[in-house]
């Protein structure tokens, strides 16, 4: 830290209790007051460095004779730093640093001390200490922290404002460039032990420093201040992504309600290693929050969803404004697809909580992203061709949404107060086109159906229809086939598109099995065409075994395929004995008569079966 030294004369002052004593020898003539300090002085070395004491003492004395006693209490910086200005008029050492030199300097413009009284006065002295003290980043945090004392009078003389340029400055500058010694980032050591001011020297290696190395340093200062800084360096050209990572560091320092795992119960902050203050009240929490909100960049990408996630639900534990709150939504909207399902999970804390988690943010969150994605698809224009997007540069970001809302779905799906319009609402928002396979979704209504079985018929065929039956897995299609809680048209239609992917299956083994046997060779081996490049087979290759491993394969899901089909007729022949149960199966899948149509399929599966069995043989 630097620091400059002041007189030369040996300490002549003595503090006994509450009141400080010159031990020159010559009674004093003059008690000046300070708060709950006393300063028994002499008039003369007083008004001649200071023209306020000048005036005061030649006014009381006038009243009072020989003796006066005067009342300081409105001094800049207290009785600590009319000691010091004291021991200045005295010509006593003292020492001047970053600590003390601006409650100093605002006392001795408070007292007039200009060089009308006196050369190398006290404000001319301070001055000079302070454009040293600018200098240093170190320096002029610890000026600036120090600034909270006496901030009015250190506003009016600019020294804040000072002090904030001097750190913008450096915080936008490369401090490598200048060789300044920045705590912690630039103390490089010699091999000898002596630490390096400029982190260069013989066997030893520049440091490269990283961009936060500003961020600890300035999360000490107050919101005032700090909100002062941030401005002052976003004005200069700093980075978003820069400014975005200090907003962020600071929050976390002040709001512990960031972290999922912290509890809001715990009143203590840390500062630094080993050491902790109060953290603020719920009241200054939320007005932070609400500053930090405003300050953050607003380019899309440059602060972390899940932080922007944080903010949010502290907002909410906060009770933060409606503004405040809405702006976060919008901002987590649009860079949703950067969402972790773990985040998204936000308690309901509203006045009336019916479910666990708050579903109504979470929707409007996804209709902000959702708004957004239409407007970007509206600026270019895409193809759609049987349900899928092509060339479009938002498909990507769909799809990760898509996946992270159907994961929201299953773990809100267990709550039993979630009501059936909300669940059907937040999924009905994702477009077909964005799920490559609906086995997420799927799995979602299957939990909300297990955990909500007084839903009506029509209720779970709404929600079945949010799916694609179409585009459910092998294991999806196989789970669905036996699911007792789906409706049986929803089952029926997963048989029957079953059974259309496995024709489709056997017909192109039949069209492989076939160009394999054309393109055998006359020593058995594969033969392709030499413009063929897509099929290349690896020599050694066993046309017989490739077929028979397909074949046992194909004839293991006939098998399977004929059992949910021998079981489904007799649930349709059950369904068929009541009163229209049949003509809701006859008109959406166009039977005539409600037996023939399964054992029309169960012979055309058996007649497939059959033939695989004579290829194989």
């Amino acid at each position: 830290m630097a620091c400059m030294n002041l007189g030369s004369k040996a300490e002549a002052f003595s503090r006994e209790g509450q009141t400080w004593v010159c031990t020159t020898g010559l009674p004093s003539d003059v008690v000046i007051e300070v708060g709950e300090m006393s300063f028994h002085l002499h008039k003369f070395p007083l008004l001649s460095r200071s023209g306020m004491l000048e005036k005061i003492i030649a006014d009381d004395s006038g009243v009072q004779g020989t003796t006066c006693i005067l009342q300081l209490h409105d001094i800049p910086g207290g009785a600590k730093a009319f000691e010091l200005v004291a021991k200045f008029c005295y010509g006593i050492k003292l020492e001047l640093t970053a600590l003390n030199v601006v409650c100093l300097r605002c006392a001795a413009e408070h007292l007039r001390m200009t060089e009308d009284y006196g050369e190398g006065n006290l404000i001319m002295q301070t001055e000079v200490f302070l454009n040293e003290v600018f200098s240093s980043w170190r320096d002029s945090i610890k000026a600036l922290e120090t600034c909270e004392d006496v901030l009015p009078q250190a506003e009016e003389l600019h020294i804040v404002s000072r002090c904030i340029n001097s750190l913008a400055m450096k915080a936008c500058t490369d401090p490598a460039l200048f060789g300044w010694p920045i705590p912690g980032h630039t103390s490089i050591q010699s091999p000898s032990g002596i630490a390096l001011w400029n982190g260069i020297g013989a066997g030893s290696k520049p440091r490269t420093m990283s961009e936060d190395w500003w961020y600890e340093d300035v999360s000490y200062l107050s919101l005032n201040l700090y909100k002062r800084l941030i401005l002052d360096v976003e004005a200069r050209g700093m980075k978003p992504e820069i400014i975005s990572g200090s907003l962020m560091f600071y929050s976390k320092q002040y709001l512990p309600g960031l972290s999922r795992h912290s509890s809001f119960r715990d009143n203590t902050i840390r500062v630094m290693p080993g050491a902790s203050i109060s953290a603020p009240s719920e009241s200054d929490q939320r007005a932070l929050l609400e500053e930090i909100v405003g300050l953050l960049p607003m380019k899309k990408g440059v602060t972390s969803t899940k932080f922007l996630l944080g903010l949010l639900r502290t907002a909410m534990i906060l009770h933060a404004s409606s503004l405040c709150r809405e702006n976060l939504e919008k901002r987590v909207g649009t860079q949703l697809d950067q969402a972790a399902l773990e985040d998204l999970l936000i308690p309901n804390l509203g006045y009336s909580v019916e479910t666990l988690y708050d579903i109504d943010c979470v929707q409007r969150v996804l209709d902000h992203f959702m708004s957004v994605d239409h407007a970007m698809a509206g600026s270019s224009p895409c193809i759609v061709d049987e349900g899928q997007l092509i060339g479009s540069p938002s498909l990507t970001p769909m799809t990760m949404v898509a996946k992270l809302v159907d994961g929201y779905l299953a773990e809100v799906a267990p709550d039993v107060n979630l009501k059936f319009p909300k669940f059907q609402s937040l999924a009905a928002v994702i477009p077909d086109y964005a799920r490559p396979l609906d086995d997420g979704i799927y799995r979602a209504i299957d939990i909300y159906l297990k955990a909500h079985p007084w839903l009506t018929d029509s209720e779970r065929e709404q929600l079945c229809r949010l799916m694609n039956c179409q585009k459910l897995s092998l294991e999806a299609c196989t789970h669905a086939a036996q699911n007792e809680r789906l409706p049986l048209r929803v089952v029926v239609q997963v048989l029957f598109f079953e059974q259309l992917r496995l024709r489709t299956s056997i017909a192109g083994w039949f069209f492989v099995s076939d160009n394999l046997e054309n393109r055998q060779g006359p020593h058995g081996d594969l033969t392709l065409p030499k413009n063929d490049e897509s099929a290349q087979v690896e020599p050694g290759c066993d046309p017989k075994e490739f077929q028979a491993i397909s074949m046992d394969d194909m004839k293991l899901r006939v098998s399977e395929l004929e059992k949910e089909c021998s079981s489904m007729r007799k649930e349709i022949e059950k369904l068929g004995k009541t009163k229209g149960g049949w003509n809701i199966f006859a008109r959406r899948f166009g039977f005539k008569q409600k037996t023939q149509s399964c054992q029309g399929k169960g012979a055309s599966v058996a007649g497939q079966n059959h033939r695989n069995s004579d290829v194989a043989d």
